[in-house]
């Protein structure tokens, strides 16, 4: 388990800069703004926690990603204006409140690959 913890706390940190740099990424259809960025960031957070929890077979390093990867933005969220990374529009909040949705889904998904108790 302490294996899983140190490689998602890196996978988490990766994560939450690499999102954080994509999820403000828009494509204008129609006269309309698409966040794919956020969609992309949040793709992105539920393939790493789908790695982590296949790979060390616990749900442990699944929740500690998802955890420091929303602490991480959400910190990055209350700075003060001018140093503020992921601001309240749409692509935010989608990649902000996404982080919980997509943790909680991958917790559920990354029950079938636990380790039977015995």
């Amino acid at each position: 388990m302490a294996g899983g913890v140190a490689a998602a706390v890196p996978a988490a940190l990766f994560v939450a800069l690499a999102g954080t740099a994509l999820h403000r990424h828009d494509l204008v259809l129609g006269g309309m703004d698409i966040p794919w960025g956020a969609a992309a960031a949040l793709l992105l957070l539920g393939s790493v926690q789908l790695w982590l929890g296949a790979a060390f077979r616990s749900l442990v390093p699944t929740a500690v990603c998802g955890a420091l990867c929303y602490s991480l933005t959400g910190w990055w969220s209350t700075l003060e204006t001018g140093k503020r990374l992921v601001i309240g529009d749409a692509a935010g909040n989608i990649w902000v409140f996404g982080i919980a949705g997509i943790t909680m889904l991958m917790l559920a998904w990354c029950r079938r690959y636990r380790q039977p108790p015995g």
